[in-house]
Protein backbone atom coordinates (compact mmCIF):
# COMPACT_ATOMS: atom_id res chain seq x y z
CA UNK A 1 0.00 0.00 0.00
CA UNK A 2 2.98 2.60 1.04
CA UNK A 3 4.33 1.70 -2.69
CA UNK A 4 1.28 2.08 -3.85
CA UNK A 5 0.83 5.81 -2.68
CA UNK A 6 4.62 6.60 -3.20
CA UNK A 7 3.88 5.50 -7.41
CA UNK A 8 1.01 7.99 -7.31
CA UNK A 9 2.69 10.70 -5.44
CA UNK A 10 5.57 10.79 -7.61
CA UNK A 11 3.27 10.39 -10.98
CA UNK A 12 1.71 13.42 -9.42
CA UNK A 13 5.06 15.32 -9.31
CA UNK A 14 6.07 14.24 -12.68
CA UNK A 15 2.72 15.66 -14.05
CA UNK A 16 2.54 18.88 -12.29
CA UNK A 17 5.92 20.18 -14.89
CA UNK A 18 4.64 18.75 -17.98
CA UNK A 19 1.26 20.74 -17.05
CA UNK A 20 3.23 23.47 -15.98
CA UNK A 21 5.68 23.55 -19.65
CA UNK A 22 2.65 22.82 -21.53
CA UNK A 23 0.85 25.94 -20.39
CA UNK A 24 4.39 27.83 -20.50
CA UNK A 25 4.45 27.01 -24.28
CA UNK A 26 0.94 27.19 -25.43
CA UNK A 27 0.35 30.77 -24.10
CA UNK A 28 3.61 31.92 -26.04
CA UNK A 29 2.47 30.39 -29.18
CA UNK A 30 -1.01 31.81 -28.38
CA UNK A 31 1.24 35.29 -27.90
CA UNK A 32 3.18 34.56 -31.16
CA UNK A 33 0.13 33.81 -33.07
CA UNK A 34 -1.12 37.45 -32.61
CA UNK A 35 1.81 39.34 -32.70
CA UNK A 36 3.08 37.84 -35.83
CA UNK A 37 -0.29 37.32 -37.40
CA UNK A 38 0.70 40.36 -40.14
CA UNK A 39 3.63 37.28 -41.48
CA UNK A 40 2.14 33.79 -40.45
CA UNK A 41 -1.38 34.93 -42.11
CA UNK A 42 0.02 35.20 -45.69
CA UNK A 43 2.36 32.38 -44.82
CA UNK A 44 -0.86 30.25 -44.42
CA UNK A 45 -2.67 31.21 -46.75
CA UNK A 46 0.03 30.35 -49.01
CA UNK A 47 0.81 26.83 -47.82
CA UNK A 48 -3.26 26.24 -47.95
CA UNK A 49 -2.67 27.29 -51.44
CA UNK A 50 0.09 25.01 -52.12
CA UNK A 51 -1.83 21.70 -51.00
CA UNK A 52 -4.66 22.79 -53.30
CA UNK A 53 -2.39 23.41 -55.95
CA UNK A 54 -1.07 20.28 -55.41
CA UNK A 55 -4.02 17.90 -55.31
CA UNK A 56 -5.08 19.83 -58.85
CA UNK A 57 -1.74 18.88 -60.70
CA UNK A 58 -2.04 15.55 -59.39
CA UNK A 59 -4.87 15.27 -60.24
CA UNK A 60 -4.45 16.51 -63.99
CA UNK A 61 -1.24 14.12 -64.06
CA UNK A 62 -3.07 10.93 -63.49
CA UNK A 63 -6.17 11.84 -65.62
CA UNK A 64 -3.88 13.16 -68.66
CA UNK A 65 -0.58 11.76 -68.03
CA UNK A 66 1.57 15.00 -68.87
CA UNK A 67 4.57 15.62 -67.32
CA UNK A 68 4.79 16.67 -63.29
CA UNK A 69 6.06 20.04 -63.92
CA UNK A 70 3.55 20.58 -66.91
CA UNK A 71 0.77 19.84 -64.73
CA UNK A 72 1.89 21.98 -61.72
CA UNK A 73 2.47 25.59 -64.06
CA UNK A 74 -1.42 24.43 -64.91
CA UNK A 75 -2.08 23.89 -61.14
CA UNK A 76 -0.20 27.37 -61.05
CA UNK A 77 -1.85 29.05 -63.45
CA UNK A 78 -5.56 28.01 -62.73
CA UNK A 79 -5.59 28.26 -58.74
CA UNK A 80 -3.99 32.04 -58.90
CA UNK A 81 -6.25 33.21 -61.79
CA UNK A 82 -9.39 31.95 -59.53
CA UNK A 83 -8.15 34.44 -56.85
CA UNK A 84 -7.45 37.14 -58.88
CA UNK A 85 -10.79 36.93 -60.23
CA UNK A 86 -12.08 36.75 -56.58
CA UNK A 87 -9.82 39.37 -55.63
CA UNK A 88 -11.03 41.81 -58.49
CA UNK A 89 -14.51 41.12 -57.75
CA UNK A 90 -14.03 42.13 -54.21
CA UNK A 91 -12.12 45.05 -54.86
CA UNK A 92 -14.41 46.80 -57.83
CA UNK A 93 -17.68 45.62 -56.36
CA UNK A 94 -17.04 45.63 -53.10
CA UNK A 95 -15.96 49.09 -52.93
CA UNK A 96 -18.52 50.07 -54.72
CA UNK A 97 -21.27 48.95 -52.00
CA UNK A 98 -19.09 50.29 -48.91
CA UNK A 99 -19.97 53.59 -50.21
CA UNK A 100 -23.80 52.89 -51.54
CA UNK A 101 -24.52 51.27 -47.61
CA UNK A 102 -25.73 54.51 -46.36
CA UNK A 103 -28.16 54.76 -48.79
CA UNK A 104 -28.72 50.95 -48.07
CA UNK A 105 -29.31 52.00 -44.04
CA UNK A 106 -31.60 54.95 -44.97
CA UNK A 107 -34.02 52.33 -47.12
CA UNK A 108 -34.19 49.18 -44.90
CA UNK A 109 -36.79 50.64 -42.03
CA UNK A 110 -38.92 51.27 -44.90
CA UNK A 111 -38.27 47.73 -46.57
CA UNK A 112 -39.12 46.17 -43.19
CA UNK A 113 -42.60 47.48 -43.11
CA UNK A 114 -43.15 45.45 -46.22
CA UNK A 115 -42.68 41.78 -44.34
CA UNK A 116 -44.95 43.55 -41.24
CA UNK A 117 -48.05 41.24 -43.14
CA UNK A 118 -46.30 38.52 -42.98
CA UNK A 119 -44.58 37.81 -39.68
CA UNK A 120 -46.26 39.88 -37.56
CA UNK A 121 -45.94 43.18 -35.76
CA UNK A 122 -43.94 41.71 -32.49
CA UNK A 123 -41.51 40.18 -35.01
CA UNK A 124 -41.00 43.73 -36.98
CA UNK A 125 -40.62 45.61 -34.29
CA UNK A 126 -38.01 43.11 -33.25
CA UNK A 127 -36.07 43.64 -36.20
CA UNK A 128 -36.77 47.45 -36.58
CA UNK A 129 -34.89 47.39 -32.67
CA UNK A 130 -32.34 45.36 -33.14
CA UNK A 131 -30.98 45.06 -37.11
CA UNK A 132 -31.57 48.57 -37.72
CA UNK A 133 -29.57 49.43 -34.94
CA UNK A 134 -26.18 47.32 -36.53
CA UNK A 135 -24.22 49.53 -37.72
CA UNK A 136 -23.78 48.07 -41.67
CA UNK A 137 -21.26 50.76 -42.68
CA UNK A 138 -18.66 49.12 -40.20
CA UNK A 139 -19.26 45.56 -41.29
CA UNK A 140 -18.70 46.50 -45.01
CA UNK A 141 -15.88 48.73 -43.81
CA UNK A 142 -14.61 44.94 -41.74
CA UNK A 143 -15.21 42.94 -45.20
CA UNK A 144 -13.82 45.19 -47.34
CA UNK A 145 -10.97 45.49 -45.38
CA UNK A 146 -10.60 41.63 -45.06
CA UNK A 147 -10.86 41.61 -48.99
CA UNK A 148 -8.55 44.50 -49.77
CA UNK A 149 -5.44 43.24 -46.88
CA UNK A 150 -5.76 39.77 -48.72
CA UNK A 151 -5.69 41.70 -52.49
CA UNK A 152 -2.56 43.64 -51.17
CA UNK A 153 -0.86 40.32 -49.72
CA UNK A 154 -1.79 38.79 -53.04
CA UNK A 155 1.60 39.29 -54.90
CA UNK A 156 3.41 38.11 -51.49
CA UNK A 157 1.29 34.87 -51.75
CA UNK A 158 1.96 33.98 -55.18
CA UNK A 159 5.96 34.31 -54.27
CA UNK A 160 5.15 32.30 -51.63
CA UNK A 161 3.39 29.63 -53.53
CA UNK A 162 6.24 29.54 -56.53
CA UNK A 163 8.55 29.05 -54.13
CA UNK A 164 6.96 26.37 -52.43
CA UNK A 165 6.14 24.44 -55.61
CA UNK A 166 9.58 24.66 -57.12
CA UNK A 167 10.94 23.11 -53.94
CA UNK A 168 8.17 20.94 -53.67
CA UNK A 169 10.68 17.46 -54.58
CA UNK A 170 13.71 18.81 -52.50
CA UNK A 171 11.57 19.30 -49.21
CA UNK A 172 11.04 15.96 -48.65
CA UNK A 173 14.69 14.71 -49.02
CA UNK A 174 15.66 17.71 -47.16
CA UNK A 175 13.58 16.18 -44.19
CA UNK A 176 15.73 12.75 -44.55
CA UNK A 177 18.82 14.75 -44.08
CA UNK A 178 17.57 16.56 -41.22
CA UNK A 179 16.19 14.05 -39.18
CA UNK A 180 19.45 12.27 -38.87
CA UNK A 181 18.58 8.73 -38.60
CA UNK A 182 15.97 7.06 -40.75
CA UNK A 183 13.35 6.47 -38.10
CA UNK A 184 13.21 9.94 -37.23
CA UNK A 185 12.36 10.62 -40.54
CA UNK A 186 9.87 8.27 -41.28
CA UNK A 187 8.07 9.68 -38.50
CA UNK A 188 7.96 13.31 -39.47
CA UNK A 189 6.93 11.88 -43.47
CA UNK A 190 4.22 10.11 -41.95
CA UNK A 191 2.84 13.24 -40.12
CA UNK A 192 3.15 15.27 -43.39
CA UNK A 193 1.61 12.37 -45.45
CA UNK A 194 -1.16 12.55 -42.88
CA UNK A 195 -1.12 16.34 -42.89
CA UNK A 196 -1.13 16.90 -46.36
CA UNK A 197 -3.44 14.03 -47.55
CA UNK A 198 -6.37 15.77 -44.61
CA UNK A 199 -5.94 19.20 -46.11
CA UNK A 200 -5.99 17.90 -49.83
CA UNK A 201 -9.34 15.99 -49.13
CA UNK A 202 -10.93 18.83 -46.84
CA UNK A 203 -9.82 22.27 -49.26
CA UNK A 204 -10.32 20.12 -52.46
CA UNK A 205 -13.93 19.33 -51.59
CA UNK A 206 -14.76 22.37 -49.77
CA UNK A 207 -13.43 24.74 -52.86
CA UNK A 208 -16.19 22.55 -55.41
CA UNK A 209 -18.82 22.25 -53.10
CA UNK A 210 -18.45 26.38 -52.86
CA UNK A 211 -18.37 26.17 -55.98
CA UNK A 212 -21.51 24.36 -56.59
CA UNK A 213 -23.25 26.97 -54.10
CA UNK A 214 -21.67 29.89 -55.08
CA UNK A 215 -22.69 29.30 -58.97
CA UNK A 216 -26.47 28.38 -58.25
CA UNK A 217 -26.92 31.67 -55.72
CA UNK A 218 -25.12 33.80 -58.60
CA UNK A 219 -28.02 31.99 -61.06
CA UNK A 220 -30.68 32.83 -58.48
CA UNK A 221 -29.10 36.68 -57.68
CA UNK A 222 -28.59 37.24 -61.77
CA UNK A 223 -32.45 35.85 -62.76
CA UNK A 224 -33.71 38.33 -59.87
CA UNK A 225 -31.49 41.13 -60.86
CA UNK A 226 -29.75 41.66 -57.44
CA UNK A 227 -27.48 44.10 -57.85
CA UNK A 228 -23.94 43.87 -56.90
CA UNK A 229 -24.29 39.66 -57.70
CA UNK A 230 -21.02 38.90 -58.83
CA UNK A 231 -19.51 39.92 -54.75
CA UNK A 232 -22.49 38.13 -53.14
CA UNK A 233 -21.45 34.88 -54.99
CA UNK A 234 -17.79 35.62 -54.60
CA UNK A 235 -18.68 36.51 -50.78
CA UNK A 236 -20.78 32.81 -50.61
CA UNK A 237 -18.05 30.99 -52.09
CA UNK A 238 -15.56 32.45 -49.54
CA UNK A 239 -17.98 32.09 -46.84
CA UNK A 240 -18.92 28.29 -46.99
CA UNK A 241 -15.24 28.34 -45.45
CA UNK A 242 -16.18 28.92 -42.48
CA UNK A 243 -17.77 26.32 -40.28
CA UNK A 244 -21.85 26.78 -38.81
CA UNK A 245 -22.31 30.48 -39.31
CA UNK A 246 -20.70 31.31 -42.85
CA UNK A 247 -23.64 29.99 -44.63
CA UNK A 248 -26.28 31.14 -42.64
CA UNK A 249 -24.38 35.02 -43.58
CA UNK A 250 -23.64 33.78 -47.23
CA UNK A 251 -27.26 34.22 -47.22
CA UNK A 252 -28.47 37.10 -44.84
CA UNK A 253 -26.48 40.07 -46.83
CA UNK A 254 -28.23 38.95 -50.21
CA UNK A 255 -31.20 38.62 -48.54
CA UNK A 256 -31.35 41.96 -46.56
CA UNK A 257 -30.44 44.01 -50.00
CA UNK A 258 -33.34 42.64 -51.96
CA UNK A 259 -35.57 43.06 -49.14
CA UNK A 260 -34.18 47.55 -49.80
CA UNK A 261 -33.85 46.94 -53.63
CA UNK A 262 -37.28 45.75 -54.63
CA UNK A 263 -40.46 47.02 -53.50
CA UNK A 264 -42.06 43.26 -53.17
CA UNK A 265 -41.13 40.73 -50.93
CA UNK A 266 -40.60 37.71 -53.48
CA UNK A 267 -37.00 38.06 -54.28
CA UNK A 268 -36.54 38.38 -50.62
CA UNK A 269 -38.05 35.29 -49.68
CA UNK A 270 -36.95 33.65 -53.12
CA UNK A 271 -33.46 34.10 -51.81
CA UNK A 272 -34.10 33.35 -47.99
CA UNK A 273 -36.33 30.20 -48.41
CA UNK A 274 -33.98 29.07 -51.97
CA UNK A 275 -30.60 30.04 -51.01
CA UNK A 276 -31.48 28.74 -47.30
CA UNK A 277 -32.74 25.49 -48.61
CA UNK A 278 -29.90 25.07 -50.65
CA UNK A 279 -26.85 25.98 -48.32
CA UNK A 280 -28.87 23.49 -45.27
CA UNK A 281 -29.25 20.77 -47.94
CA UNK A 282 -25.72 21.01 -48.95
CA UNK A 283 -24.37 21.47 -45.27
CA UNK A 284 -26.13 18.58 -43.92
CA UNK A 285 -26.13 16.00 -46.78
CA UNK A 286 -23.58 16.97 -49.75
CA UNK A 287 -20.83 18.10 -47.10
CA UNK A 288 -20.88 15.04 -44.54
CA UNK A 289 -21.20 12.71 -47.80
CA UNK A 290 -17.98 14.04 -49.61
CA UNK A 291 -15.72 14.73 -46.72
CA UNK A 292 -17.10 11.56 -44.50
CA UNK A 293 -15.25 10.92 -41.56
CA UNK A 294 -11.94 11.89 -43.30
CA UNK A 295 -11.37 15.13 -40.72
CA UNK A 296 -13.05 13.29 -37.81
CA UNK A 297 -13.11 16.41 -35.24
CA UNK A 298 -15.91 16.84 -32.09
CA UNK A 299 -18.52 19.18 -33.40
CA UNK A 300 -17.91 21.40 -30.39
CA UNK A 301 -13.92 21.69 -31.30
CA UNK A 302 -15.01 23.52 -34.69
CA UNK A 303 -17.10 25.97 -32.68
CA UNK A 304 -14.52 26.10 -30.21
CA UNK A 305 -11.55 26.40 -33.16
CA UNK A 306 -13.87 29.09 -35.01
CA UNK A 307 -13.93 31.29 -31.83
CA UNK A 308 -10.36 31.08 -31.09
CA UNK A 309 -8.95 32.11 -34.52
CA UNK A 310 -11.45 34.28 -35.53
CA UNK A 311 -10.06 35.90 -32.26
CA UNK A 312 -6.42 35.66 -33.18
CA UNK A 313 -6.53 36.73 -36.63
CA UNK A 314 -9.85 38.22 -37.14
CA UNK A 315 -11.48 36.95 -40.27
CA UNK A 316 -9.22 35.26 -41.92
CA UNK A 317 -8.92 33.27 -38.76
CA UNK A 318 -12.67 32.20 -39.78
CA UNK A 319 -11.57 30.58 -43.06
CA UNK A 320 -8.67 28.98 -41.91
CA UNK A 321 -9.55 27.58 -38.26
CA UNK A 322 -10.73 24.38 -39.88
CA UNK A 323 -7.53 23.42 -41.52
CA UNK A 324 -5.60 24.46 -38.78
CA UNK A 325 -6.99 22.54 -36.37
CA UNK A 326 -6.85 19.62 -38.52
CA UNK A 327 -2.74 20.31 -38.75
CA UNK A 328 -2.94 20.45 -34.70
CA UNK A 329 -4.49 17.30 -34.63
CA UNK A 330 -2.78 15.43 -36.74
CA UNK A 331 0.56 16.39 -35.33
CA UNK A 332 -1.15 15.34 -31.41
CA UNK A 333 -1.77 12.36 -32.58
CA UNK A 334 1.77 11.34 -33.59
CA UNK A 335 3.32 12.61 -30.41
CA UNK A 336 2.33 10.21 -27.49
CA UNK A 337 2.29 12.55 -25.16
CA UNK A 338 0.01 14.89 -26.66
CA UNK A 339 -2.46 11.98 -27.60
CA UNK A 340 -4.65 11.99 -24.95
CA UNK A 341 -5.31 15.50 -26.08
CA UNK A 342 -5.76 14.56 -29.82
CA UNK A 343 -8.25 11.47 -28.58
CA UNK A 344 -10.98 14.71 -26.74
CA UNK A 345 -10.11 16.76 -30.07
CA UNK A 346 -11.50 13.75 -32.30
CA UNK A 347 -15.02 12.86 -33.29
CA UNK A 348 -15.33 9.29 -31.53
CA UNK A 349 -11.76 8.83 -29.94
CA UNK A 350 -10.46 6.94 -33.01
CA UNK A 351 -7.84 8.87 -34.49
CA UNK A 352 -6.73 8.52 -38.85
CA UNK A 353 -3.88 5.60 -37.74
CA UNK A 354 -6.33 4.16 -35.99
CA UNK A 355 -8.42 3.57 -38.35
CA UNK A 356 -6.22 2.92 -40.84
CA UNK A 357 -4.70 -0.18 -38.53
CA UNK A 358 -8.39 -1.42 -37.99
CA UNK A 359 -9.37 -1.52 -41.61
CA UNK A 360 -6.07 -3.58 -42.68
CA UNK A 361 -6.76 -6.03 -39.94
CA UNK A 362 -10.60 -6.37 -40.97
Amino acid sequence: MTVKNNDTANTAKLRLPVVRDVSIVATLMVLGLYAGSAFLIPLTLALLINVLIIALSDRITSLTRVPVWLANIAGVTFVLAGLFVIMYILGSQATQFARSINTYEAQFDGAVNRIAGLIGSDVTSFIRDNLISIDMSYVARVLLGSATSLLNHFFLISLYVAFLMAERLAFRKKIQLAAGDPKTGAEFAAILDAITNSLQRYVGVKTFISLITAGISYSVFKVLGLEYAETWAVLTFALNFIPSIGSIIAVIFPAMIALVQFESVGPFLIIVLGCGTLQFMIGNFLDPAMLGRSLNMSTFLVILALTFWTTIWGLIGAFLSVPLTVCILIVFSHIPALRPIAILMSLDGRLTEDQKASAGST
